[in-house]
């Protein structure tokens, strides 16, 4: 089997990925340029050439947005960023009186050297008014999924866990890296 290493600073998040996919993924914590823009493939892109280039070995790297209708599709892939500099409760009140759809986001991105491949997934849902639940991380207590009136932070592990496969696209890149070996 090809040895694939997991770009990210969040070691349990490769663990989880490892468990989702159901063979061995590296880890490694590399500090990537994060370009600007909008365009998530694009962000990904740029991580993915650049992890390969520090580390020389097979890569998959991800990103992940959460884009609200009533700004634009901002924050985007900025998310992150809203979350460091501002509170959640005050994330949902940039809504208020706007439309509080919203898509959550995400890109894996792999690169060997020679061959690349990106896969996206996407759920809709809501921003509630505020923040609820004491599960989850990132922006999970602020999205309430399609199809639910809780949000990811308060789903059950069950329910957690099919939003998740829903949003992340793991069993594409599952698919993608058993045809590579």
């Amino acid at each position: 089997m090809k040895e694939i290493t997991y770009i990210t600073g969040n070691p349990k998040k490769a663990e989880y990925l490892a468990n989702l996919l159901d063979f061995p993924i590296l880890h490694q914590k590399v500090d990537l340029d994060e370009i600007q823009s909008l365009d998530l493939k694009k962000i990904v892109k740029h991580k993915v050439r650049q992890a390969y280039d520090l580390i020389k070995k097979p890569v998959v790297v991800e990103d992940t947005n959460l884009e609200f209708k009533g700004l634009g599709g901002l924050p985007g892939p900025f998310i992150r960023y809203f979350l460091e500099q501002m509170s959640e409760e005050d994330i949902c009140s940039l809504l208020n009186g706007k439309d509080r759809t919203a898509t959550a986001r995400c890109v894996f991105g792999y690169f060997d050297g020679e061959k690349e491949a990106y896969f996206e997934g996407s759920m809709d849902g809501t921003i509630p008014e505020k923040p609820a639940g004491d599960g989850g991380y990132g922006f999970d207590r602020i999205f309430i999924p399609e199809g639910y009136n809780v949000t990811r932070a308060e789903q059950n592990a069950e329910d957690h866990k099919v939003v998740y496969l829903k949003i992340k696209p793991i069993l594409q890149l599952k698919e993608f890296l058993e045809k590579l070996n």
